[in-house]
């Protein structure tokens, strides 16, 4: 198998993967039927990722890396106010979200039955979200230095933004049901909330 077939191949199980992981679930979700979807047999994508876990965390590993991904694009376009930054922040997050709707529920599910996924994550992904960390608290510090931010720690800023992007997603199958939504009305709700999601967070921000 030369190189280019291995990349293909691999990238091929991952899109299975992760397709089978959003619509079952992780427990539900076997290597045996990602290989059969795939079209390949059980060995061969234990070569690749040896465990179903590996094949997990690769997945989750690469969302996360997306996301800050962004986060650094956003910062290098050009010399942005630190609110204008956030709100790109704040949107970028929610369209991730938006193209993986299924991935909240399934991180939830699967650090409630593998808590130390966390520390495992942490520990290969740390450099990112440091470098970053420190990076947007210098700005946020100095917006609240001129008076343009109230005062609040990034950490509480980083958590209101997760929890208020994620609940619309976690939530949108319970709501989706009881209200008998169809497509466009649940695509609606979902762009509205993300306008309120940013005017609510900015506002709060005002010193």
């Amino acid at each position: 198998m030369d190189i280019k077939t291995e990349q293909s191949t691999e990238k091929i199980i991952l899109e299975v993967a992760e397709r089978l992981f959003l619509e079952k679930g992780f427990a539900m979700t076997s290597t045996t039927e990602i290989a059969k979807e795939v079209g390949c047999n059980q060995a061969l994508v234990h070569y690749y990722f040896r465990t179903k876990d590996n094949l997990f965390n690769t997945i989750f590993e690469q969302k996360f890396k997306d996301f800050f991904q962004w986060i650094f694009e956003i910062k290098s376009t050009g010399e942005l106010e630190f609110l204008d930054k956030l709100k790109l922040i704040i949107e970028s997050h929610f369209d991730l979200l938006m193209n993986n709707p299924k991935m909240p529920a399934l991180i939830l599910n699967e650090l409630s039955r593998k808590p130390e996924q966390i520390s495992m994550l942490k520990d290969k992904l740390e450099a990112i979200p440091v470098k970053l960390f420190s990076e947007l608290n210098a700005e946020l510090q100095t917006a609240i230095a001129q008076g343009k931010v109230r005062k609040i720690d990034l950490i509480d800023l980083i958590v209101s933004m997760i929890t208020m992007n994620v609940a619309i997603f976690v939530m949108m199958p319970v709501v989706e049901n009881i209200l008998s939504l169809d497509e466009s009305k649940k695509k609606f709700m979902i762009q509205h909330r993300r306008a309120e999601n940013v005017d609510f967070i900015l506002k709060s921000l005002r010193p």
